[in-house]
């Protein structure tokens, strides 16, 4: 063989993979029946789209469809990651591959790039898809739709590719942005919407066992702020109320400062705590925070709250990434990080989070739960505590609902991402008024409410009560039915606890008094009561059919319109119950 001859890499012995899980199998059949050069798989966040996507690369480079692998993925530091589990597999992949190489040295099987990467110089990686024939694995896929270099780019580069295959936990995206080599197909709307050729949903993952349960842990609270006008005003988090004073009393609970965060921050350590006492040791817990500066304050509250130090990462450098993989493999309890880890960053042991921050789009919150669902053995849970705030909760029961990108469609505001929240959370820039900027006065946490398949459970109780303590206490080790079973009971007997005292304090003085009329139930009070008489009802459905608790709850709010329970009011939640009732 002449001196400078390239010496291919060995190919992967198929028959050392790991076992495929069902889903992986179907869709591995067929991508193999069709061969086309495209193909989108669809996956909840971890349900192991990496292992799928490597083993049909296995299969393409030993059948010798496909000489080369290029993988382009978000961050780099999710280079190292797809280099290193394709490494476990016999790919050998160049996760510090630059634009200037031109080329990967003979002894890879490909490189992993980034989007950013890619979109610098488009015509450097269609040179080398050109050069050997080319699998392209293009992860988040939708991230090719973020700005139009990067979906330019991936296109001028990966046109001549053999074979595309597209991934991602989270196919919809807030804007118009079509994603390179994702089919979309007019419906009966006149809409176009994006095509999956395989779909493996968060409500699929956890009927499998794949993913953990998730439960919301909703806190609201008093606030008080000082508006830029120089006006004090004040309102109950979650109550009803216009964007602009959402997003204000949202920005005052977040502030590091007040008390709601410490009270949030040590309930979520209680929660850690008790996961760790009941079957996962190593269980870990992570703040994603808005910004620098209050991602700091936060891990100071931790350690105040702790003792212990917590992790703090704040950007996609290669000290980041060290501090993830070092985290990742440590007993540490928590770490404090600014959206970099709210995507694809593999943290198994991640179990409770707390959404600390102002980024609300539908697909950044998916992202960011993915962090905690990855399930490692059975009956594991993951609790995730957030604001009150109604669109979260929104988001929030609707865990299971599989969304695809529309083009076309008019675009109503998505949570506080864009110019809402970035006016609320500016400040004035007239100096020397500072008595006149915004600056939160005071917050405190009281647990509102607890999430779970679509259901919402629970009376508002105070932080550090034995009442907050029930619901922070729930083991750790329980299937998605148990959780419901657990909850239901938690709630009946937080209602009868408050009954016995109204009970004793209305007995006190009644010794000669007549018979008082029964107490007239606050609004509060009555949507608690039927939506746990909701709760009820579906739980018995569930056991008649078997359907899953939150597609009986899909069902009766397409049936009867309105927001998931968390959120409807007095007349949609009897509505409801009236139209269970018939089903």
């Amino acid at each position: 063989m002449g001196r400078g001859a390239r010496v291919p890499p060995r190919l992967p012995a198929l028959d050392t993979f790991p076992p495929l899980r069902s889903w992986q199998r179907r869709a591995m059949v067929e991508y193999l029946r069709r061969r086309a050069e495209d193909f989108t798989a669809v996956a909840t966040p971890g349900a192991g789209k990496t292992t799928f996507a490597l083993r049909i690369a296995a299969e393409l480079l030993a059948d010798g469809t496909v000489e080369a692998v290029t993988v382009v993925a978000p961050t780099e530091h999710l280079k190292t990651q797809w280099a290193q589990a394709a490494a476990r597999v016999g790919i050998q992949l160049d996760a510090a591959f630059r634009n200037a190489d031109l080329h990967s040295a003979a002894d890879f099987h490909g490189a992993v790039v980034t989007y950013a990467q890619v979109g610098m110089a488009p015509q450097v990686h269609r040179r080398r898809t050109m050069t050997r024939r080319t699998l392209v694995i293009l992860d988040e896929i939708h991230h090719a739709g973020d700005a139009r270099t990067w979906g330019d780019g991936v296109k001028a580069a990966f046109e001549p590719a053999v074979r595309r295959l597209m991934l991602t936990g989270t196919p919809f995206r807030s804007d118009d942005n079509p994603i390179p080599f994702v089919s979309y197909e007019r419906g009966g709307d006149g809409l176009l919407r994006s095509r999956a050729d395989s779909v493996y949903g968060y409500s699929d993952a956890l009927r499998d066992g794949v993913v953990r349960p998730v439960l919301f842990l909703a806190y609201s609270g008093e606030t008080r702020w000082r508006t830029n006008a120089g006006d004090e005003l004040a309102a109950r988090l979650g109550e009803p109320m216009t964007q602009d004073l959402i997003a204000q009393a949202w920005r005052t609970a977040l502030d590091p400062a007040g008390d709601w965060m410490p009270q949030v921050l040590r309930a979520a350590d209680a929660r850690l705590s008790v996961l760790r006492a009941n079957g996962m040791p190593d269980a870990g817990g992570l703040v994603i925070a808005s910004d620098q500066q209050v991602a700091r304050a936060y891990a100071k509250l931790l350690e105040q709250v702790t003792g212990e130090k917590a992790a703090v990462v704040l950007s996609d450098d290669q000290g980041a990434s060290a501090r993830i993989a070092t985290f990742a493999t440590s007993e540490q309890r928590w770490l404090v990080a600014v959206r970099m880890v709210s995507e694809g960053v593999d943290i198994p042991r991640l179990a409770v989070g707390v959404y600390a921050t102002s980024a609300s789009t539908a697909l950044y919150f998916a992202q960011a739960i993915g962090r905690f669902v990855r399930a490692r053995r059975p009956g594991e849970t993951a609790s995730v505590f957030l604001p009150s705030v109604p669109h979260l909760l929104g988001l929030a029961s609707e865990m299971e609902v599989e969304r695809d990108h529309v083009l076309g469609k008019p675009k109503d505001r998505e949570g506080f991402d864009d110019d809402l929240l970035e006016r609320a959370q500016r400040d004035d820039g007239a100096s020397g008024e500072l008595e006149k900027r915004f600056a939160a006065l005071s917050a405190t946490a009281e647990l509102d409410q607890v999430i779970f398949d679509g259901a919402s459970f629970g009376t508002a109780a105070q932080a550090g009560t034995p009442e907050e303590e029930e619901y922070l206490g729930l083991p750790g080790l329980l299937t998605a039915d148990q959780v419901s079973l657990l909850l239901t009971k938690r709630q009946a007997d937080q209602l009868a606890a408050q009954k016995r005292r109204a009970a004793q304090r209305t007995a006190e003085p009644a010794a000669a008094a007549p018979v008082a009329a029964p107490p007239v139930l606050s609004a509060a009070q009555r949507r608690v009561a039927l939506r746990r008489q909701l709760n009820a009802l579906v739980a018995a459905r569930h056991h008649r059919t078997g359907q899953p608790h939150g597609k009986i709850h899909a069902e009766l709010r397409r049936l009867c319109g309105g927001p998931p329970s968390a959120q409807a009011t007095i007349e949609q939640l009897e509505e409801r119950i009236a139209t269970v009732q018939t089903l």
